[in-house]
């Protein structure tokens, strides 16, 4: 079966068709906002990775102190994992991701395959990012601010897909997942990993965040 399932058995009978829309547009208009972000922070990491190449002792904006600096992640192979600066694939996930939201946002339904295509891709961006956080945070012991706020958006697109999924039937769930998504349950996790994320950052460093 290639077409997305869209079948509405398991969420509230009351519930209107222009109800499931909006609904719809709420969420990808969140992963919209997400997306840019993600995608102009991108942009600003590929350029000072030129000005980096260019020049191995520049510094820039994000550099606030001795933990929170981009110019010294940025020089780790880390930042580099496939042999070019990562923020290049960080333009490709969002990119791919905002056309995506675009078009949900305006009322398009995309084939089944296609979602589950969509929703893979960005489970790669996820671990990838959350890799990239884990050496940032255990390894080098540096944080990219960009970087950081990168996860985060990351984060919240995922969520914003993979929710959209799941109610939509193109990701199998029990019935009772499929409703708590429905009536907007499933943003608890999301905000907890993000904020789990950020009481990392404040535990570890503290006041080192700020010089």
């Amino acid at each position: 079966m290639s077409e997305a399932v869209d079948t509405e058995e398991f969420l509230p009978a009351y519930e209107t068709e222009s109800a499931r829309r909006a609904w719809r547009r709420r969420t990808s208009l969140e992963m919209i906002v997400s997306g840019l972000i993600g995608l102009v922070t991108s942009f600003v990491l590929s350029i000072e990775a030129w000005q980096l190449a260019a020049d191995s002792s520049a510094r820039f904006g994000c550099d606030i102190s001795s933990v929170l600096s981009c110019s010294a992640v940025a020089q780790t192979w880390q930042a580099r994992i496939l042999g070019f600066p990562n923020a290049f694939l960080g333009i490709f996930f969002e990119a791919v991701v905002l056309a995506i939201s675009v078009a949900i946002f305006a009322g398009v339904r995309f084939p089944r395959w296609y979602m589950l295509g969509t929703n893979l891709l960005y489970t790669i961006a996820l671990f990838f990012a959350f890799w990239l956080f884990g050496q940032s945070y255990f390894i080098i012991q540096v944080l990219c601010p960009w970087c950081l706020l990168i996860t985060l958006t990351t984060t919240l697109v995922f969520g914003g897909i993979t929710r959209i999924n799941i109610r939509d039937g193109v990701i199998p769930v029990p019935a009772i997942l499929r409703r708590s998504v429905a009536q907007g349950l499933d943003w608890a996790l999301w905000g907890l990993i993000v904020f789990v994320v950020l009481a990392m950052v404040i535990a570890k460093y503290g006041l080192k965040l700020l010089g």
